[in-house]
């Protein structure tokens, strides 16, 4: 299993760098803070888990092991696959999780785009006493800007999300008409939001 990667960043796109590690560019998805915290043409290191499948082979990348820990949580519950997962980590941060698992927020859970009322309340019961007790003062990362905001960059993102296009390219509209000044990444977490409400 691939554990970290470190190397040159060549890319960075929406939902995935590229990571050149040996003189191999490695595609790595990840959500948009972690992206943010990424320089294209300076070194990187992302904590990782690779994701294999009978078709494919896909690498998640996270800032940090906690992040990664988690992504392999949640896809522990039935019905949540590693894009739902990393949707999870894109729209809540991990001690924002945490204490919606700990305290049975399912309000909160469900405004992750795909988790329903039923899969948030199965995540409560099987996850609940798996997690650490969030910290007193939550951690925000930051989200800097990462380029000029396209939207149809950020409705392909989404797309390869598992979203299809009309809602995708409706939720987007709405976070451009919110703040037409938003980056990328704050658009496609803002759309993400909106899509997890809808």
């Amino acid at each position: 299993m691939i554990s970290s990667v470190r190397g040159e960043v060549l890319q960075i796109g929406l939902d995935h760098a590229v990571v050149e590690v040996g003189g191999v560019g490695l595609a790595v998805f990840a959500t948009p803070n972690t992206l943010a915290g990424l320089r294209r043409g300076e070194q990187g290191r992302l904590a990782t888990s690779l994701v294999v499948r009978e078709d494919s082979l896909t690498l998640f990348g996270f800032a940090d092991d906690e992040q990664r820990d988690v992504f392999g949580l949640l896809q522990s519950v039935a019905g949540i696959g590693p894009r739902m997962a990393l949707a999870t980590l894109a729209v809540l941060a991990p001690d924002d999780l945490s204490r919606a698992l700990t305290e049975g927020d399912v309000k909160t859970l469900t405004r992750v785009p795909g988790i329903g009322p039923k899969v948030a309340q199965r995540m409560v019961l099987e996850l609940k006493d798996k997690v650490a007790p969030p910290a007193a003062t939550p951690s925000q990362l930051p989200v800097t800007a990462s380029g000029n905001p396209r939207r149809d960059q950020v409705v392909e993102a989404l797309v390869g999300l598992g979203f299809t296009a009309k809602p995708a390219e409706t939720a987007v509209d709405k976070a451009l008409a919110g703040d037409a000044d938003a980056d990328a990444a704050v658009l496609l977490r803002t759309a993400l939001a909106a899509l997890g409400r809808s």
